[in-house]
């Protein structure tokens, strides 16, 4: 869902089909510490890179974060219930990517298991670029991660340990 957000979000911004927006990345926790992050996007067929179509740092590393950070918790204060009809779509654009795969040197966001990638604790779960083939996910490797990039991936990762560690604690699992 945190996914098809940003790419609407941008394809708003931007005055262009939300379909021609690829490679976007959502890391992390499903909370208001996620990381949208566009850094690798581009926008298809002509391959434009998002960072430069958009040409605004200051809207990507504040309201656009924000925007999408918050966009949950904007729906529910406003509409008092969840929508689910976004969460209805993300979960069939989800299993379709999943099932018939990504095209290829494309990726999607998914919360899967790290497998320490990225520096990301192992063992959480935590929203990665993933390509997918043959009903199988794999973690897209190698990309480069900015300082800015780095610390909110770290911030969203410390969330997601406290809520692992809280989760053990009322279990009584060590």
């Amino acid at each position: 869902m945190d996914h098809n957000r940003t790419k609407g979000e941008i394809s708003h911004r931007l005055g262009i089909n939300v379909d021609k927006i690829k490679n976007v990345i959502v890391w992390g926790n499903h909370s208001d510490t996620q990381f949208p992050d566009v850094s690798h996007g581009y926008l298809s067929p002509e391959g434009t890179p998002l960072i430069e179509a958009i040409n605004d740092e200051n809207f990507l590393h504040n309201d656009f974060l924000t925007f999408v950070q918050k966009r949950g918790s904007v729906i529910i204060n406003k509409r008092k219930y969840s929508s689910a009809l976004s969460a209805a779509k993300a979960i069939v654009d989800h299993m379709h990517d999943w099932i018939f795969g990504t095209p290829e040197g494309q990726f999607v966001s998914m919360g899967v298991v790290s497998d320490g990638s990225y520096g990301i604790n192992e063992g959480l779960i935590y929203s990665f670029p993933v390509e997918c083939k043959n009903g199988e996910y794999h973690i897209v490797q190698g990309l480069e991660i900015s300082e800015f990039a780095r610390s909110k991936m770290q911030i969203t990762m410390n969330e997601l340990i406290e809520e692992k560690n809280l989760a053990y604690e009322v279990l009584k699992i060590k």
